[in-house]
Parts: C-alpha cells; sequence; structure tokens
C-alpha cells in the first residue's frame, strides 16, 4: 500500500481521544508483522488505549543510536463542527485529502508505515524506531508511559523526529505548557446580607486578575525569545463557573488557566507563585469562614522544546527534507517530553500545516504527502549508508 492508501485506513478509525485506539494499534501491529517487524504495545492502565513500539535492524545495528520516529494516534472531536466531507472516509479533492487527522496526524504515520517495506529491505547501518502514542491532544499523556520505558534502554537514538505538521520545515524550539483549574469554596447567604458570606467569585476574579497581571508584565518587560511570534510567556483564563442566582452571594467558583512558557522561564515557578498568592487569599476568606477553600490543581503539564539549531546533526535532517530555514512553532507538542526524558536532540518536522488541523474538512496536500515520501527515502539511504553524523 502507498502512502495515500495507508492513509485511508488510518482515517476511517474514530480514533478521537475519548475513544479507544487499539482497533487501530492493531492494524499498525499487524502491517508491520506482514513486514516481519515485531511491535509491542504500551497499556493505559484499564488496556482501552496503548502506544506502539518497534524497532528495525539487525541485532547489531540497534546496538547503535539510530533514528526514531513518532506520532500520536488520537485526533480532536468533529462534534459541533460543519464538515461539507465525510469525516472518517478519505475524500481527494483538487489535490488535497480530506478527513479528520490527515494532517494533525495520521497523514505522517501513513507515510512511516508505507515506507516499511523499503526499511526492512534496506541494508542499514543504523536502526530506525517507530513510536506511536496516544492521547496527546489532551496533554500529551499516553507517551510518557512509553518513555518511562524507552529511558530504560541501554542505546539511546540519536534523533528523535516528531512528525507534527510543519510542512516539513525542520521545528527545533515550541513553547511548554501549564494548565491549571482552580476552585474556590466559600460561604453562601442571602445578598441582602452579602457581608455576612464569602463570595467565592470575588475572590476567584481576584486570582484571575493576578494573573492578568503577570501576563501582562511578561508582554511588557519579558523575558523575551524573539524567535516566537509571541516572544514571551503567555498568562490567560479561558474558562470561568460561579454563582447560582442574582440574590445569592455565591459559594462556588471555578476557573480554568493556561501558561504556555518561553525557554527562559519555568511554568512551575509561576504556578508556585500563584499558590503562594492564594494562601494569601485563602487566610483573609478564613477570617470569616474557616471552611473556605481554594483547591489548586495541575490539569496537563509538558515542557517545551529548544535544541541547538547549530546541531550538526539537525543540519543534515534539512539537508534531506531540501528546507534550510531554521524554525519554530506556536503549538506544543510530544518533543519536549522525548528531549527532557531521553535527553535525546529533539526536532518536529511532518507534512501539512496546523492551520488545517482541528478544523472541520480537515485535509492535507497531496504535494505534503509526497514531500514526506521523499524525505522518508531520502533518511533510509542515509541510514544505509552511515551518512549521519552521530558517533557510536
Amino acid at each position: 500500500m502507498n502512502s495515500t492508501e495507508i492513509l485511508a485506513r488510518l482515517i476511517s478509525f474514530d480514533t478521537t481521544s475519548a475513544n479507544s485506539n487499539l482497533e487501530l494499534m492493531n492494524f499498525i501491529g499487524k502491517y508491520l508483522s506482514q513486514h516481519n517487524v515485531k511491535s509491542q504495545l504500551i497499556f493505559n492502565d484499564d488496556k482501552s488505549k496503548a502506544n506502539l513500539y518497534a524497532s528495525i535492524g539487525s541485532e547489531a545495528v540497534l546496538q547503535r543510536p539510530g533514528i526514531l520516529l513518532s506520532g500520536h494516534t488520537d485526533t480532536v472531536p468533529v462534534s459541533g463542527q460543519n464538515w461539507t466531507r465525510p469525516a472518517y472516509q478519505l475524500t481527494e479533492e483538487d489535490g488535497r485529502l480530506y478527513g479528520r487527522g490527515t494532517t494533525d496526524m495520521k497523514g505522517f504515520i501513513a507515510c512511516v508505515l508505507a515506507a516499511v517495506p523499503a526499511m526492512t529491505q534496506a541494508d542499514l547501518q543504523r536502526p530506525i524506531h517507530l513510536a506511536l502514542s496516544y492521547d496527546e491532544e489532551i496533554g500529551c499523556l499516553g507517551v510518557r508511559r512509553m518513555l518511562d520505558m524507552l529511558s530504560q534502554q541501554r542505546v539511546s537514538p540519536a534523533l528523535c523526529l516528531i512528525g507534527e505538521p510543519t510542512e516539513m520545515n525542520v521545528v527545533t524550539a515550541h513553547k511548554g505548557k501549564l494548565a491549571a483549574k482552580v476552585t474556590v469554596t466559600g460561604k453562601e447567604c442571602h445578598s441582602g446580607m452579602a457581608p455576612q458570606g464569602v463570595n467565592a467569585v470575588n475572590y476567584a476574579a481576584r486570582l484571575v486578575c493576578w494573573l492578568e497581571n503577570e501576563a501582562r508584565q511578561r508582554q511588557l518587560h519579558g523575558p523575551f525569545d524573539k524567535q516566537y511570534d509571541i516572544p514571551f510567556t503567555t498568562i490567560h483564563t479561558g474558562i470561568i463557573h460561579g454563582g447560582t442566582a442574582l440574590n445569592i452571594v455565591p459559594n462556588h467558583c471555578e476557573f480554568v488557566f493556561e501558561i504556555r512558557n518561553i525557554a527562559d522561564e519555568n511554568a512551575i515557578d509561576i504556578f508556585d507563585e500563584f499558590n503562594e498568592y492564594t494562601a494569601e487569599l485563602l487566610e483573609e476568606m478564613r477570617i470569616k469562614f474557616a471552611d473556605c477553600r481554594i483547591d489548586t490543581d495541575i490539569v496537563t503539564e509538558y515542557p517545551g522544546l529548544n535544541c541547538s539549531d547549530a546541531d550538526q546533526l539537525i543540519d543534515y535532517i534539512r539537508t534531506l527534507t531540501g528546507k534550510s530555514t531554521p524554525g519554530n512553532i506556536n503549538f506544543g507538542t510530544e518533543a519536549g517530553l522525548f528531549n527532557q526524558t531521553l535527553g535525546v536532540t529533539s526536532i518536529v518536522c511532518g507534512p501539512g500545516s496546523m492551520s488545517q488541523g482541528h478544523k472541520p474538512d480537515e485535509f492535507i496536500e497531496v504535494s505534503q504527502i509526497e514531500a514526506c515520501d521523499q524525505f522518508i527515502q531520502a533518511l533510509i539511504a542515509a541510514l544505509s549508508d552511515d551518512l549521519l553524523p552521530v558517533a557510536g
């Protein structure tokens, strides 16, 4: 099967993050087995989802640092979106391939799988590893289990390539993210007796204002990283709920905020400062009512990516893509986790554009699939001729 044919099969599986991905993983595992490639599944707790890991190369070759190609199998939902084409049936029109996950990021996975026969037939001098994850779209949750396993291996890859859509540009940096839920519990009373209550909405508002002030300070004074369109750490509150009726002082309010941090800042440090401020407010609240609470819980957190553009191996990969411009992206990926956990140079490079991702009538250009196919074939040739500038 070629890349488009495989993509059609991958798209047919509804792997929205809320669903199991096992049917898809079993299809991929069977496909790999047909080409004499062994794979293993790394499951979640209830075994409803799994990561898949496979290595290609002789026993001797597997003892050398190689290339890891990685992608996530889950997609965002289509519910509430106005699709004009079938979301889970590949449609080709005017040089575009439509369907949920075409660009984010089953297109890359299809290209990798289509190249497996060439990988197995090549005289590889360095191995190729395949790492497919689940639940990336809801906080890069699944890949962490696979990384725990990979961190125990004796030989680490020389490079991890995460195939998120970058139009085949080699990306070496993206921001990190921390999302947190805050729940404020006050004391309810009739609004005519408002001073006797503890207004949870008011205290939540003060917390939101603290976050907004921190965001404003960074926009004005930095630190700055000019490689990004938004060259500073951003903080924003995206959801807030509180109160039941206008004539009741609310005893409950909750909100969710996120931090997207540049490499020069640690999101956890900002979160810790926020918690110090919540402790100050809580003391004030408990003067009136001892049972008041402010609970802060991290919903998701993953590190940013900041690998050196001067890296010789990254430069070589750029020659294989034919794209020489250094790049960064404004969305997060699993690359930061690979880099942080394995201590391995990690990049983001894949077909398609995120401007088409997460939208109704998601699509990828056929030319992007072709470009990715060509890159992978060039990579196989480089690994066969042992041309990568890597020691070991």
